[in-house]
């Protein structure tokens, strides 16, 4: 597909998402939806294509779909282990940086690694460089690497991996 058309997709996608997400829907917000979507897809992305890395083939939407849903339960998990944390300060912290390595070779399977890594409460992605990965870890469960990697990591990356490569 090329790049118009890749642009199309994406802003159709947008567009979807945010009528299904905004209730109640007026014709208002319907029109937004469709400016913001265009404006969005439309945004020049410097040094990559990385529409390119995007392909909607089923194998790759349902490993996508259910990345969504692997994140989602580590969001919770997460969420309650932060909150256990500080409700009951007798629970060890161990704050450190972690070194974790990835699979994914694409630009933007990386960046949808570590922004999962950011959002999921008690870890922060701080730096990438090449296939590391370099962890905040609110409590460091492992130093070796393969073993950060296993903790951190292997849930999310097993998708993304066959959705972005």
């Amino acid at each position: 597909m090329k790049l118009f058309g890749r642009r199309v997709v994406l802003a159709t996608i947008l567009v979807v998402l945010w009528i299904a997400l905004a209730q109640p829907l007026s014709l208002q917000e319907v029109g937004v939806a469709i400016v913001v979507g265009i404006g969005i897809a439309l945004l020049p992305l410097p040094g990559a294509d990385v529409y390119g890395e995007v392909q909607l083939v089923p194998r790759r939407i349902g490993a996508a779909v259910s990345y969504l849903g692997v994140f989602l339960v580590a969001v919770v998990r997460s969420n309650l282990d932060v909150a256990f944390r500080v409700l009951n300060p007798r629970l060890p912290i161990n704050p450190g940086i972690v070194r974790v390595k990835t699979r994914l070779k694409s630009r933007l399977g990386r960046l949808l690694l570590a922004n999962s890594i950011t959002l999921t409460p008690g870890t922060i992605s701080v730096a990438i460089e090449g296939e590391d990965i370099y962890i905040h870890w609110i409590n460091v469960g492992a130093r070796d690497v393969e073993e950060a990697t296993r903790q951190i990591v292997h849930d999310f990356e097993k998708y993304l991996e066959v959705s972005l490569g």
